[in-house]
C-alpha cells in the first residue's frame, strides 16, 4: 500500500484509526484549550478493544472441506461462497451453454423490417406485431426482477446462482431487443410501453404474473416454514412452466408466423435467439422445481396446480382474442390458444404432473422448425455467431 493509502489501515476498526500527531500531542501533554479544562470535565478511562473473533490461522487450516452433499436448493447450512465441488453439475452446464448463445440485437439486419412494417403488412398484421412487442417489453422486465429479487437470493447453491446471474443479464438483453425493434421501426415508444396499463387483455396477463410472482418478494418469507416453502415452489413453478415455458414460447409464435411468410424477418431472427435463451430458462427452472420438491419432500396440491394452469389459460385466451380479432394468414386466435394448451401439457409432463388439458393437440406443427436456428442460409447473408453458438433448441 502506498503512502497515500496508509490512512485506510484499519478503516473498519475504531481503535486503529490514525490520529494526527498534532491532535495526539494535545491530549498527551495537557494542551487542551483552557476553556475546555473545567473541574467538571471527566475523561473516561480508555476502553480496551474487544477481543478479535476471527479464527486463528491454525483453526482455519483445520476446517474440513465442503461436502457437496450438504448443499441444497434452499436452506443449505454450508458455505454458499464455494462454487465447487458441485452437487448440481447440471446447473454449471446450463451456465456454460448459455454463454454459447451470446449475441446482441445490433448483430441482426432490421432494414427489411422497416420496409415491411410500413409497406407490406396489413392493418391486422401491424396490430399483431405492435401488441406482441407491447406485451413482451413489460414481461421481460418482470422476469428480470423476479429472478434477481425473488428467486436468486433464495438459492443456496452457488452453481445455481451463477446461472441465474446470467439469466438476469439475458432478460435485460431481451428487453433491449424489443426496444431496438420498437426504435428501429419508428413506433411511438410511450404509447407502446403504456399499452399494458390501458389494454385490459395485456394488463390481465401482467396482473396475474405480478400476483403469482410478487408473493415471494416478501421480506418475511421463511423457507424453513412449510407453508412459505410451498408458496415459493408454486411461484417458481408458475414462472418456469407457464410464464417462461408457455407464455413466452407462445408469445413469439405470431411473429414467427409472419417470418415464415418472409415478413419481419429481422424481428423473427431476434426472437429466435431470445427463444434459445428461454428454452434454457424453462428447462433450468423445471429442473430446480423437481429437485426442490424431492429434497424437501414437498407435494403440491393437485387442485391448486390445475387452477394455476386454468387461470393462465383464461388470461392467454383473452389476450389471443384481442391480438387476433381478425386472423392473419396462417395464424388465428384458435391456433394460439390450442398451442398454449399443448405446450402446457408438455410442461406438466416434465414436472411429472397430470396434463391440465387432456387431448390438446399440436396446432402449429411448423413452429419447432421455424423457431430453430439450424436451417440452411446463404453464408454471405448470415452472421458468424450462427456458426459459433451451440445451444440446441429441443422440446
Amino acid at each position: 500500500m502506498n503512502k497515500a493509502d496508509s490512512s485506510l489501515n484499519g478503516w473498519d476498526d475504531p481503535f486503529a484509526v490514525a490520529v494526527p500527531a498534532a491532535t495526539r500531542s494535545l491530549f498527551n501533554t495537557g494542551g487542551i484549550a483552557p476553556a475546555l479544562k473545567t473541574a467538571e470535565m471527566v475523561v473516561p478511562p480508555p476502553v480496551a478493544p474487544e477481543k478479535k473473533t476471527l479464527l486463528a490461522e491454525q483453526d482455519i487450516a483445520s476446517l474440513p472441506p465442503i461436502n457437496p452433499e450438504d448443499k441444497r436448493i434452499v436452506n443449505a447450512k454450508t458455505d454458499i461462497n464455494q462454487l465447487a465441488p458441485f452437487k448440481y453439475p447440471w446447473g454449471w452446464e446450463f451456465f456454460l451453454n448459455a454463454n454459447k448463445n451470446h449475441w446482441t440485437p445490433l448483430d441482426i439486419n432490421m432494414s427489411r423490417d422497416i420496409h415491411d412494417f410500413h409497406h407490406r403488412l396489413t392493418t391486422e398484421e401491424r396490430h399483431v406485431y405492435t401488441n406482441v412487442l407491447a406485451y413482451l417489453t413489460t414481461s421481460d422486465i418482470l422476469a428480470m426482477r423476479n429472478i434477481g429479487l425473488a428467486v436468486m437470493e433464495k438459492m443456496s447453491a452457488p452453481e445455481l446462482q451463477i446461472y441465474q446471474a446470467r439469466q438476469v443479464y439475458e432478460e435485460a438483453l431481451h428487453t433491449w431487443t424489443y426496444q431496438h425493434c420498437i426504435e428501429t421501426i419508428g413506433l411511438d415508444q410511450s404509447e407502446i410501453y403504456n399499452r399494458y396499463r390501458v389494454v385490459p387483455e395485456i394488463h390481465g396477463k401482467i396482473r396475474l404474473a405480478n400476483a403469482r410472482l410478487s408473493s415471494v418478494l416478501r421480506s418475511d418469507l421463511n423457507l424453513d416454514n412449510r407453508d412459505d416453502l410451498e408458496q415459493f415452489a408454486m411461484s417458481y413453478l408458475f414462472f418456469a412452466a407457464i410464464f417462461e415455458g408457455c407464455w413466452f414460447y407462445n408469445g413469439f409464435s405470431p411473429i414467427f408466423a409472419l417470418q415464415r411468410r418472409g415478413l419481419m424477418t429481422g424481428t423473427g431472427e431476434q426472437l429466435q435467439y431470445i427463444l434459445r435463451d428461454e428454452v434454457q430458462h424453462c428447462a433450468f427452472g423445471l429442473r430446480v422445481v423437481r429437485q426442490l420438491l424431492q429434497e424437501e419432500s414437498l407435494r403440491l396440491d393437485p387442485k391448486a396446480v390445475q387452477a394455476l394452469f386454468e387461470e393462465s389459460e383464461a388470461a392467454e385466451g383473452a389476450y389471443a382474442h384481442y391480438l387476433l380479432k381478425e386472423p392473419i394468414l396462417g395464424y388465428s386466435a384458435e391456433d394460439h390458444i390450442g398451442q398454449f394448451r399443448f405446450v402446457a401439457n408438455r410442461r406438466a409432463k416434465q414436472l411429472q404432473l397430470p396434463e391440465p388439458f387432456p387431448g390438446a393437440t399440436n396446432k402449429l406443427d411448423w413452429l419447432d422448425e421455424q423457431a430453430s436456428m439450424r436451417k440452411e442460409k446463404n453464408f454471405f447473408e448470415t452472421r458468424v455467431t450462427e456458426y459459433q453458438t451451440g445451444a440446441s433448441l429441443s422440446w
